[in-house]
């Protein structure tokens, strides 16, 4: 390697070591609720963040029951209703939000740190996360909402795309349907499902609680005890199958529209995989960078055959996929779906040259400042870190981690990992 090179790893190095993470410290509630905690006095607020093994991975064989029992959580808890929680929380400027992935499910709460505030607000988090009242009109009013936007993304042919892939590469498996369900399925969900569900997966063992804000030690640990409280202990979730082995297909589906969209991809990495930073820096050189990408220079640039081309890996719990996307017009799609397969057949034999690794390193690492530059984004971080069980250093070693991925390790991994050119793929458009 030449002195250029090694110049470049220096400035990479010294780059991660000056965008080091916040300290993080953890510890567990009263009731084994996991805690991850990061003092940050500049502003005078506190945001929590409490995530739980219960996402539409958990829905069984009622699909959207995760997002609908999520969904209901702030329409109305304990002795509020709807109308009466919104008011409460509205008066005193407090944000209190849930939502859900294929993982998992949260509930966010931002409050000032003022003591009669506060104080409403963690009462509030508190009954919202244990105590969901389930009334019969939010109910169905919340049914209306999720059916109807499933009708509306229906009309979408990315949306239609997506999930076509997920349930080809996925088959029986819980990741296999969409999180927000069918118009059918969240027909079928009755108020005792939801009963049923928030029991099983609302659990103190089933949580964990971030907390970023202008508060020491000892109020993180009461705030932590007081939002998790009334939460029955319970127990944790258990363990996802592994994703099946399906070998490549090739599905086309008509949509009335002037642009097809194609998914392309296969399984991809879990959370704690030992090619997680190859095969993540490896992809922002592929399709990471969107534009400036390979796929980007191939199929974009180039040729003119796409709108928007990317790619990326999704590491959930068990295996999420890596997926090559690409918008074009109907009567380009052919052509489009095979420079994306040669594109990406070629990077998995011959990987990315080292000017081009070194451009994403630097890109990834100096935007990482940037993924934590407020206390909201630092709370989804921790959580995130809380629930996949990553170590309490996680951020401070991203950028070095990231700096010391070199072209060898990317080859390797890619070629390990990636079945170039093929896997799956999706083709929804007017050409169909």
């Amino acid at each position: 390697m030449g002195v250029k090179h090694w110049m470049i790893v220096a400035l990479l190095a010294l780059a991660a070591a000056a965008h080091a993470g916040p300290t993080v410290e953890s510890w567990q509630t009263s009731r084994g609720t996991k805690v991850m905690f990061v003092n940050a006095p500049d502003l005078p607020m506190v945001d929590v963040r409490v995530v739980l093994d219960a996402g539409s991975a958990r829905d069984g064989d009622l699909a959207g029951l995760a997002g609908f029992t999520s969904a209901m959580l702030t329409e109305g808890a304990g002795e509020w209703d709807a109308d009466d929680l919104a008011l409460r929380l509205e008066e005193r400027a407090i944000q209190l939000g849930s939502g859900s992935l294929r993982d998992m499910a949260w509930v966010n709460l931002r409050s000032l740190i003022e003591p009669e505030v506060l104080e409403v607000a963690l009462d509030s988090a508190a009954a919202v996360l244990a105590e969901p009242r389930f009334d019969a009109d939010a109910l169905e009013r919340v049914r209306q909402q999720m059916q109807i936007a499933v009708r509306r993304s229906l009309q979408s042919p990315s949306t239609v795309a997506k999930q076509r892939f997920f349930q080809t590469l996925y088959a029986d498996h819980p990741y296999a349907h969409p999180p927000s369900g069918t118009e059918a399925s969240l027909a079928a969900i009755s108020r005792d499902d939801l009963e049923r569900f928030h029991r099983r997966y609302y659990a103190a063992a089933n949580a964990v609680v971030a907390i970023v804000g202008a508060v020491d030690r000892q109020t993180a640990e009461d705030i932590a005890e007081r939002v998790t409280r009334r939460l029955p202990v319970g127990q944790h979730a258990p363990a996802l199958p592994a994703p099946p082995a399906v070998s490549g297909s090739e599905l086309r589906e008509s949509f009335p529209s002037t642009q097809t969209h194609i998914y392309v991809g296969q399984s991809g990495m879990a959370r704690h995989d030992p090619d997680y930073f190859p095969l993540y820096v490896g992809n922002h050189v592929l399709g990471g960078g969107s534009l400036v990408s390979t796929l980007g220079e191939e199929v974009r640039n180039k040729r003119g055959l796409s709108y928007s081309v990317y790619s990326y890996f999704s590491p959930m719990r068990v295996q999420g996929p890596f997926l090559m996307v690409a918008q074009t017009k109907n009567e380009q799609a052919d052509e489009a779906l095979q420079v994306m397969r040669e594109t990406l057949l070629r990077f998995v034999e011959q990987g990315p040259s080292e000017k081009e690794l070194e451009a994403a390193k630097q890109n990834l690492i100096g935007g990482f400042p940037l993924r934590i530059a407020s206390n909201g984004k630092i709370v989804t971080y921790l959580a995130m870190m809380g629930f996949y069980d990553y170590p309490l250093d996680w951020l401070d070693t991203l950028p070095g981690k990231l700096a010391a991925v070199n072209v060898a390790q990317v080859r390797d991994a890619f070629a390990r990992r990636i079945n170039a050119p093929g896997g799956i793929a999706v083709i929804v458009g007017g050409s169909g």
